[in-house]
């Protein structure tokens, strides 16, 4: 791990409580993983006929670069992709820790398998005044943490799998009607499970599963990352994790990606207590995949189902919109910018708690809740109400609900809170609290829909989407063209570069472009 995750002596609380209440940082860019965090270096090259004139030049650089007589060097367009699956879940747990045998498998499995895991947490402490002000409490979040990477790698029988790759055909209502029958398609299964079937079925069911599973990916419903057979490809490492107070955010991505992440960064933004405290907030993860920017935003927002309570929900997410910054150090020649705010990023997730509630004047909620009616329900959604209004996440996206309020349950009962109590004080009515939304393009949903466990008030969200990855350089942000005028040290770089560059192109023999000269690396 890249930091250790003790908890933070009580001898040093009041240190801890003085940079809380002035908001002075604490290491909130510091982050878990199980990677070191390097920058890659630029290979100094030079042209032959510089003599000892060196720049940097991309390590990507090939012939497939053109000339043109008036705009000098440019490259390729981006015609590249890859297509992933990324799984989004969010779950409030309520001040609870985990047990060693708490199952996650309903809320982790979807009906295909995933590439990338970005999971949220809200209240893996209680919101006391001990955890707020004091010492942050990172035994919980180790234990998460322990549980998701057993859940992730963990090596099912024959009989799990089969119940894996079979969950898409089970009773669940989709996201949308449209999407009923990419939701029944069974996924494609590996080649590696696929050989470990043949010695424990008949030969000529293996090759009836063999064709089956090599029409799916014929017809583009499989991803191909599922091919190898490499047992380190279907293995997940953590490529980052933050807590701030109850908060949690941890992405984790199959082995073999992780080469192709860069930029990881975090970011807090406190809301709760003076409107800078953990106890309320967001969690941000920065990082870019292959050639393409990703930003995880968890949050859980101002509570209360008071008439108003949306307006402040409202002002947290535009105030974490604005105070969200990520950090990066100076980057070498190759690199674009990288995405220093929220709206920088190519692709964005929304998740966590947003508490937004049932406006006011739905007097018959415990009625429409017995009788399923959940698009009535909807209709008097805070969130969505507050958006069709211009008021909050203008411009985002949000999949059909077509499952029932995911908050206030009784604590290991199917009941809400609102079916039992007597006191109006305890009384919640049912809402959805937990979302998960959208910005940008490439991103399509698959999946929208909650789990069933018991383990806390709240009921555990999750989202399947494709994720349309860009494999080549986008040249907006990288065009490698000399310069109409330059001067000085500027001018000279820039020469440097085109020659090395043009030198690069010519089919000549090495020997001769190079003769009686130093190595160019």
């Amino acid at each position: 791990m890249r930091t250790d995750m003790g908890k933070v002596s009580k001898f040093s609380w009041p240190k801890v409580v003085v940079r809380k209440w002035l908001n002075i940082p604490t290491g909130a860019d510091e982050f878990h993983s199980d990677y070191d965090i390097h920058g890659k270096v630029d290979e100094r090259r030079k042209s032959c006929s510089d003599e000892d004139h060196y720049v940097f030049v991309p390590e990507d650089f090939s012939e497939g670069w053109l000339f043109e007589a008036a705009g000098g060097i440019k490259p390729p367009p981006v015609t590249d992709s890859l297509n992933l699956r990324m799984f989004v879940g969010t779950w409030n747990v309520g001040g609870k820790s985990p047990h060693h045998g708490l199952n996650l498998s309903d809320w982790l499995r979807s009906p295909a398998p995933a590439d990338i895991y970005v999971l949220g947490f809200q209240e893996i402490v209680p919101l006391n005044a001990g955890n707020v002000l004091g010492a942050e409490d990172n035994g919980p979040a180790a234990q998460w943490l322990s549980l998701i990477r057993q859940a992730l790698n963990s090596n099912p029988s024959d009989l799990e799998l089969a119940q894996r790759y079979d969950i898409a055909t089970e009773a669940r209502t989709p996201s949308s009607p449209q999407l009923e029958h990419q939701a029944s398609v069974k996924p494609r299964i590996s080649f590696s499970n696929l050989l470990s079937m043949e010695d424990e079925i008949d030969k000529e069911d293996f090759v009836t599963l063999l064709n089956s599973n090599s029409s799916l990916y014929e017809e583009g419903l499989a991803s191909p990352t599922c091919l190898s057979d490499n047992p380190k490809q279907r293995r997940f490492c953590l490529a980052a994790s933050k807590q701030m107070v109850g908060l949690f955010l941890c992405v984790w991505v199959r082995a073999d990606l992780y080469q192709h992440i860069s930029n990881l960064k975090v970011s807090c933004v406190g809301r709760g207590i003076m409107g800078y405290l953990g106890n309320k907030g967001s969690i941000s993860i920065s990082m870019t995949l292959h050639q393409t920017t990703f930003c995880f935003v968890c949050t859980h927002l101002t509570s209360g189902e008071k008439e108003g309570d949306e307006i402040r929900r409202n002002s947290d997410v535009a105030e974490i919109l604005k105070r969200t910054k990520f950090s990066h150090s100076l980057r070498g020649f190759k690199e674009p910018p990288p995405p220093q705010t929220i709206f920088d990023h190519d692709k964005i997730i929304w998740l966590g708690d947003l508490n937004y509630r049932l406006a006011a004047g739905c007097a018959d909620t415990y009625e429409l809740l017995k009788k399923n009616e959940w698009q009535t329900l909807l209709e008097k959604d805070q969130l969505r109400l507050e958006q069709r209004a211009g008021r909050v996440f203008k411009g985002w996206e949000e999949g059909r609900i077509y499952f029932a309020p995911t908050y206030k349950y009784l604590t290991d009962s199917d009941d809400y809170v609102v079916q039992t109590s007597k006191s109006k004080e305890k009384r919640r009515n049912p809402a959805w609290c937990d979302r998960i939304l959208w910005k940008g393009e490439g991103l399509k949903q698959m999946w929208y829909s909650r789990g069933e466990s018991r383990f806390s008030d709240h009921r555990p969200v999750y989202s399947l989407f494709s994720v349309q990855v860009n494999l080549a350089k986008n040249p907006n942000y990288n065009a490698r063209s000399c310069p109409p005028t330059l001067s000085g040290k500027s001018a000279l770089a820039s020469a440097c570069v085109a020659k090395v560059q043009a030198e690069e192109l010519l089919l000549i023999p090495r020997v001769q472009s190079c003769l009686n000269t130093t190595s160019r690396f």
